[in-house]
């Protein structure tokens, strides 16, 4: 199962928005981007937006080739 690739942009933020991202990202053991596309897909479901469901980053390493 392969996933499109990410799309990547850049984001300027108020340092004190950051921070506070940064904040929250730490105590759910998140990268910043990570919190930033949690609240993002937070945010639209309130909305009623409906997205799929995120493919998990594969983590670890690779299974052994026999």
């Amino acid at each position: 199962m392969s996933s499109a690739p990410r799309k990547s942009f850049p984001l300027r933020l108020d340092p004190a928005l950051y921070a506070a991202i940064e904040r929250a990202a730490a105590g759910d053991l998140r990268s910043v981007n990570a919190e930033v596309e949690c609240l993002l897909r937070e945010a639209l479901a309130r909305r009623g937006v409906k997205l799929d469901v995120p493919v998990p980053a594969r983590r670890g390493r690779p299974p052994k080739e026999e």
